[in-house]
């Protein structure tokens, strides 16, 4: 038997897939590692960790292919983006892998965005203006860590590291560079204003490549710990959020994909560029033929922790006693609120915010609170405002895009069936879930296919993705959150002027709160 191998190297683990042709699972793991926050803002990786990480799931999944009777056809890799990594002229780190959720680079990001090129520069790359980009991270470190920036040869993300060690390469996909904020998607080369603003040459970046690139040759050292044979083909594959909408058979006209998992996205595909006039939504390649275009935001799974771990402590010993999932408990109670809260709405900002209001300094708020609202009100609230929050994104991509047609929904909230009611009535249409397994892997594996003649055209994705289940919009909610919406779009505009405020109160008297431990 013939297989594939779809991996994807994530912010919080690596996990890799082995289907067969037809693309059913055979076997699947997931290696994770840490995520170090030892400093205000920050977010980083330990590169070495996320290495091991990746060879030992690909020796993980390789042990189930029998080598006297079964062929591994290619291994196609899926990323995190918008990770920086610097390097010395030997290509060893300077730093620690700085991933997209580190936001020290929120004042540099505020200078270049105020700018005159700001806008400018969002209009020739496609990447909006935030610390996430490596746009802003290295002119962060130009600005704030000079002994890095002076002594950086080199620069690249998670991916482009692992294939380095690895196969001795120096390259990045298309789809990884264009959300670098410094790659000009229309002409298709790293973006010589960006490079200006950052003082980095091309020189200093990988090769752009397309997902469909293949490579061979594994350093012996790393064929011995995962067992792949060196004449196996790899291929270089996207950024997760792409291959997810692959992976979930989201790249038709009119299809948008919502993933929420920690974070969350959502995001349509389009066979050109598309640029927002008001800079509220990406737009990154999945092919060179291919733009997905879509709004990413901070605030998903990582919120609903937050309310579990710190408005229903005691609930955790309760759903232990009846052997229930801590989440499972928490919908339930959840589901006993009526739809709107009964008026208390949620801001979920509690890591910042991406789309649309692209504002590192935003911070979470209850508004409408009262003294009947419960513990029961604030988590559905909970819930809802992160609903909200992606309504909003949704607004801003059906200005440049279109209304769509159909709604597709994946990561752990899908998993949530009241989530999923929510989601169909905040966006009065229905939703589907497809039943499709760690779709960036997937679609990771479906490039793969079609990078070494296995399949014709991506396209042939619906074939593997499985079957799926439909919600439909209950009417009698739609009257609630109508009236609610509106109002917490104006609350988000309001209270922006004084989130610089606040996040430089909290940042100021947390500096003296660690000088005095």
């Amino acid at each position: 038997m013939d297989y594939v191998i779809g991996m994807d190297i994530g912010t919080t683990s690596t996990k890799a897939v082995l289907y067969n042709l037809a693309g059913n699972v055979i076997d699947y793991t997931n290696h994770s590692y840490e995520l170090y926050r030892d400093a205000t803002g920050m977010a980083e990786q330990e590169p070495e960790e996320i290495l091991e990480a990746v060879t030992a799931s690909l020796k993980k999944v390789i042990a189930s292919i029998n080598w006297q009777n079964d062929k591994l056809r290619t291994v196609s890799f899926s990323s995190a983006n918008q990770s920086l990594i610097a390097l010395d002229e030997n290509f060893q780190p300077l730093t620690r892998i700085i991933t997209w959720g580190d936001t020290r680079a929120a004042a540099a990001a505020t200078k270049i965005k105020n700018s005159a090129q700001g806008q400018d520069l969002y209009e020739r790359t496609g990447t909006p203006i935030h610390p996430m980009s490596s746009l802003c991270k290295i002119s962060w470190l130009k600005e704030d860590v000079p002994e890095v920036y002076n002594k950086a040869a080199y620069y690249c993300g998670i991916k482009e590291y692992v294939l380095y060690r690895l196969f001795g390469i120096w390259q990045m996909d298309v789809s990884v560079a264009s959300c670098t904020g410094m790659y000009n998607i229309f002409e298709l080369q790293w973006d010589d204003k960006a490079l200006a603003q950052t003082g980095v040459s091309k020189e200093q970046l990988p090769k752009v490549v397309d997902a469909y690139e293949q490579f061979s040759g594994m350093k012996e050292e790393y064929t011995k710990i995962t067992g792949c044979p060196q004449d196996v083909t790899f291929v270089q594959g996207a950024f997760d959020g792409a291959l997810s909408n692959l992976g979930v058979n989201a790249i038709d006209d009119g299809v948008a994909a919502v993933t929420i998992g920690t974070s969350g996205a959502i995001r349509m595909v389009s066979d050109h560029p598309v640029i927002d006039p008001k800079g509220r939504i990406f737009c990154y390649a999945l092919t060179k033929e291919l733009w997905v275009i879509g709004g990413p935001f901070n605030n998903g799974g990582t919120v609903f922790s937050w309310a579990k771990d710190n408005l229903f402590d005691a609930e955790k010993s309760t759903a232990d006693l009846l052997a229930k999932d801590s989440y499972d408990l928490l919908t339930e109670i959840a589901a006993q609120v009526p739809a709107g809260s009964d008026g208390l709405l949620f801001h979920p900002f509690l890591g910042g915010e991406r789309a649309p209001i692209w504002d590192a300094n935003a911070r979470g708020s209850f508004f409408g609170l009262t003294q009947m609202h419960t513990r029961a009100h604030m988590v559905r609230a909970v819930l809802e405002g992160i609903v909200y929050n992606l309504y909003t994104v949704l607004l801003a991509l059906e200005e440049v895009l279109g209304q769509p047609q159909s709604i597709l929904a994946t990561g752990g909230f899908a998993r949530s069936e009241l989530w999923r009611q929510m989601l169909s009535d905040v966006f009065e249409r229905p939703v589907t879930i497809p039943q499709a397994f760690e779709s960036s892997c997937l679609g990771a594996a479906v490039v793969g296919m079609k990078s070494i003649g296995v399949i014709d055209d991506l396209a042939e994705v619906k074939n593997f993705v499985g079957e799926t289940e439909t919600y439909a919009p209950n009417p009698d909610h739609f009257d609630v959150y109508r009236e609610l919406v509106p109002i917490y779009i104006r609350l988000t505009r309001q209270l922006k002027t004084e989130y610089q405020t606040i996040a430089e109160f909290q940042r100021k008297y947390a500096q003296k709160d660690s000088a005095s431990d």
